[in-house]
C-alpha cells in the first residue's frame, strides 16, 4: 500500500501554489470558444478536413492531453497545514472559480446547439452546415464540459449554504443528471464502499457491468430517498402541491425546461446533439464513480453495523493537472472525511491507497476490464495483505477469487 506524504510547511511563509492556476477548471466550458479560431483558420488554408478535429477538443483533452500533462508534472505534495485552513476554508476566491463555471457551460451548451443545426456555417468556412464527425465531437466535447460540471455540481451541492445548492442542481441540469444532488449526498455517503451502494464498484466487476447498475441503482435510491423525506414531513410523494418540493422532480424539470426552450429554438434536428452529451457526460461521472472505490470494503462490526468510512475506503490520486482540473476531486479520502470541506482545503492523507495515475488516464483504462483488472487487482490485494476476504467482490467472481486468492494472505 503507498500513501501520500508531504514535508513540514514554514507556516508563516505558506502560499497556496495553486490559487491562480485552480482557473483551470474553466478550461472544459470554454474549450469550444477556443477552437473557432483554429476551424475557421484550417478552413481559409483549406484543409477542410482537419477543420473538424478541433470539434472532438474535449475527448481529446480527456483521453490524451490530461494523461500526458499528469505524466510529465506528476503528484502535487503539498498539503495545506492546519493553521491555514480556516483562513483557506473563508477565502471566497475559490468559490467564485465554481461559479464562474457555469455561465460558459451553458454558453458553451447553446452555442454548440447552433453549431450542431445550423445549416449555413460560411462564416466559419464551411460549405453549409457541419457533417456528422465534426457534429459528433462537437456533442461529445460538450457532453465532457457537463460530466466536469457534474463534479462542479458536487463540490457546490454538499455546501450548507441555499444559493450553492441550487447552483449545482442548474449545473446537474445539462446531463439530466438533477438527482445526483439527493444520492450522492444523502445516499452514497452514507454506504460508501459497502455491497448496498450502487456507487461502489466491485473487485471483478467490469465497468460495463457497474454502468447500469449505479446509473438506475442511484436513480432509484434518490427516489426513495426523497419520497422517506417528504413522508417524514407529512407530504406525500404525488401530491401535485408538494412537486415542487421534491429536490428530484424540480432538479429533472429543470433538464426538462432547458432543453424544451433549446429545441423550441433550434429544432426536433437537436435531439442527437441532446442524448450524445447527456449520455457521455454523466458516463464520464459513473467511471468516475467506478475508480473511486474499485474492491474497497468497510468491515462490519459486531453490532452488524459497518466501520466508520476511513482514508482506506477510496482510492486516490495526487497528480497536480487533473487535481487542478477536477477541484482536488482526486483527493477522495479527505472529501468522506470531511464532505462540506471546501476543495481548496482538502488533503492528501496517510492511510489512504492511491492510483498509479490521474483519474484521467485511469478513464480510459476502465472501458478495458483485462487492462483494468491487470493495473487494478492486485493493488487492492495489496491494499488488505492479500485478505481476500476483506475485499468488496463481485458476486459472479467471488467462488473464483476466493479460490484463487484464498492462499495468498500474508
Amino acid at each position: 500500500m503507498t500513501t501520500q506524504t508531504t514535508a513540514e510547511p514554514d507556516i508563516a511563509q505558506w502560499r497556496d501554489r495553486k490559487r491562480y492556476l485552480w482557473l483551470m477548471g474553466l478550461i472544459a466550458p470554454t474549450a469550444l470558444f477556443v477552437m473557432l479560431p483554429l476551424v475557421w483558420a484550417l478552413n481559409q488554408w483549406g484543409w477542410h478536413t482537419a477543420a473538424q478535429v478541433p470539434f472532438w477538443i474535449g475527448p481529446i483533452l480527456l483521453y490524451i492531453l490530461l494523461p500526458a500533462l499528469d505524466l510529465k508534472f506528476g503528484p502535487d505534495g503539498q498539503n495545506p497545514p492546519d493553521e491555514v485552513m480556516e483562513r483557506l476554508e473563508n477565502d471566497k476566491y475559490y468559490r467564485y472559480c465554481t461559479y464562474a463555471y457555469i455561465p460558459f457551460q451553458y454558453a458553451s451548451v447553446i452555442v454548440g446547439a447552433y453549431l450542431f443545426t445550423a445549416s449555413d456555417l460560411s462564416w466559419l468556412g464551411f460549405d453549409g452546415g457541419l457533417g456528422w464527425p465534426a457534429k459528433i465531437g462537437l456533442a461529445l466535447s460538450v457532453g465532457l464540459l457537463g460530466g466536469v460540471g457534474i463534479n462542479t455540481a458536487h463540490e457546490m451541492g454538499h455546501k450548507k449554504d441555499s444559493l450553492e445548492r441550487w447552483l449545482a442542481k442548474i449545473t446537474l441540469a445539462q446531463t439530466c443528471y438533477g438527482h445526483f444532488y439527493i444520492e450522492h449526498n444523502r445516499g452514497h455517503h452514507v454506504r460508501v464502499a459497502t455491497p448496498e451502494d450502487p456507487a461502489s464498484a466491485r473487485f471483478g466487476e467490469t465497468f460495463w457491468e457497474f454502468l447500469p447498475r449505479s446509473v438506475f441503482g442511484s436513480l432509484r435510491s434518490a427516489w426513495e430517498l426523497e419520497a422517506k423525506r417528504l413522508e417524514r414531513s407529512g407530504r406525500s410523494t404525488w401530491d401535485p402541491r408538494t412537486y415542487w418540493s421534491n429536490d428530484v422532480l424540480n432538479a429533472w424539470a429543470m433538464s426538462a425546461v432547458f432543453y424544451g426552450a433549446l429545441i423550441a429554438v433550434f429544432g426536433w434536428a437537436l435531439i442527437p446533439y441532446i442524448v450524445i452529451s447527456a449520455v457521455f457526460g454523466f458516463t464520464l461521472l459513473e467511471t468516475v464513480n467506478y475508480l473511486e472505490h474499485y474492491g474497497l470494503l468497510r468491515q462490519k462490526l459486531e453490532s452488524g453495523r459497518y466501520e466508520r468510512c476511513a482514508p482506506a475506503h477510496s482510492w486516490n490520486s495526487d497528480h497536480i493537472v487533473t487535481n487542478l482540473f477536477l477541484y482536488h476531486l482526486q483527493r477522495h479520502s479527505d472529501h468522506h472525511a470531511n464532505p462540506t470541506r471546501r476543495y481548496q482545503t482538502l488533503r492528501s492523507m496517510e492511510g489512504a491507497p492511491n492510483l498509479p495515475s490521474g483519474y484521467a488516464s485511469m478513464i480510459a483504462l476502465t472501458y478495458f476490464p483485462p487492462l483494468w483488472r491487470k493495473v487494478m487487482d492486485h493493488r487492492v490485494l495489496d491494499h488488505y495483505d492479500g485478505d481476500i476476504a476483506r475485499v468488496n467482490i463481485h458476486p459472479r467472481v467471488r467462488d473464483k477469487a476466493v479460490a484463487r486468492y484464498a492462499g495468498t494472505v500474508q
